[in-house]
């Protein structure tokens, strides 16, 4: 919710080649309570000014020598593409009114100023400015938490499929490989049992942050639910790499975790499937690479699979 104090704190700048409009306009918004109020007589420097510090209000002469206004606003165009044109401009022309409005400003001011008038925009247009941005921003987190796990932060099964099947796009274009890795702690249940739900929060947790250390940037590790973790391993050369990868994430889980006070041992099994050789969908590469980490439970756990299985997909279309 917007309130009074973040609008008196909202980031203003004056643009005005007249010191003499400058300074009165800093002095009213000054006086009205606003604590950060710029300016500058220079309309060429609006626009860095802009994408270093992102104004909330942009108060702006359309009348200025050298560039004028409407060229400014074609700048903050660009800078503010698809987004909202924070731009209150100041004209002694009322012609400009409606060419202003059309170019992207969102209200105006005439000139010679009435001081209220220009308080009352200032105020309403700020408000506005910033329930767009915190529209945004909220829109941002539903996006965030419909591809994301909101336990761990890490990729939820929709974004992990999209993921993979670039990885799988770009491994068909370039005639390469890539692989599904899926991950499962040995004896989870046994921690929320004893220790309860937090302290198993508190691992899954710490276990994301190690598969995330472990593999590369462009690889997407997610958590399906439970200990469930599905890494997409973004480009292979050959099975060695996988199993290489595979090391890599039992290698990761074994230095104790301290959770609560408490030094807990966990390991964990890891199934992998391989692309084009155990799936050509992501899908079918998921399906391998849960049965392969059911093979390395079943052989002991602490343990990786690569699959035996050769391409599923075409199994099934038998």
């Amino acid at each position: 919710m917007v309130t009074a104090i973040d609008i008196l704190n909202a980031k203003i700048l004056l643009v005005d080649d007249l010191e003499a409009n400058v300074r009165l306009l800093e002095r009213t918004l000054r006086g009205a309570g606003y604590v950060s109020v710029a300016s500058t007589m220079n309309p060429r420097e609006v626009c860095e000014l802009h994408r270093k510090n992102r104004y909330d209000l942009i108060m702006l002469d359309l009348q200025m020598p050298g560039m004028d206004g409407f060229e400014v606003m074609a700048g903050l165009k660009e800078i503010e593409a698809g987004g909202y044109l924070p731009v209150l401009v100041v004209t002694v022309n009322p012609g400009h009114k409606l060419h202003a409005l059309q170019a992207g400003a969102k209200d105006f001011v005439s000139k010679p100023l009435e001081l209220v008038e220009v308080q009352a925009r200032v105020y309403n247009m700020l408000e506005v400015r910033l329930l767009h941005q915190e529209a945004r921003n909220y829109s941002k987190a539903l996006e965030s938490l419909a591809l994301h796990d909101p336990l761990t932060g890490l990729a939820n099964r929709r974004l992990l499929v999209e993921k993979a099947s670039l990885a799988i796009a770009h491994a068909r274009r370039n005639k390469s490989s890539m692989a599904v890795v899926y991950v499962d702690l040995d004896g989870f249940k046994s921690i929320n049992d004893t220790w309860g739900h937090d302290a198993g929060d508190i691992l899954l947790k710490m276990t994301a942050e190690r598969l995330v250390a472990a593999v590369r940037q462009e690889d997407t590790v997610s958590r399906l639910g439970g200990d469930e973790f599905v890494i997409a391993l973004w480009q292979i050369r050959n099975a060695d790499d996988a199993a290489r990868v595979g090391s890599k994430l039992m290698e990761a889980m074994l230095p104790p975790f301290s959770i609560q006070g408490r030094v807990v041992d966990i390991t964990a099994s890891a199934g992998l499937g391989i692309y084009p050789a155990h799936g050509e969908d992501v899908e079918t590469l998921m399906k391998s690479a849960d049965l392969a980490l059911y093979d390395a439970k079943r052989a002991g756990k602490n343990a990786y699979q690569v699959s035996e299985r050769t391409n599923l997909s075409a199994t099934v279309s038998c």
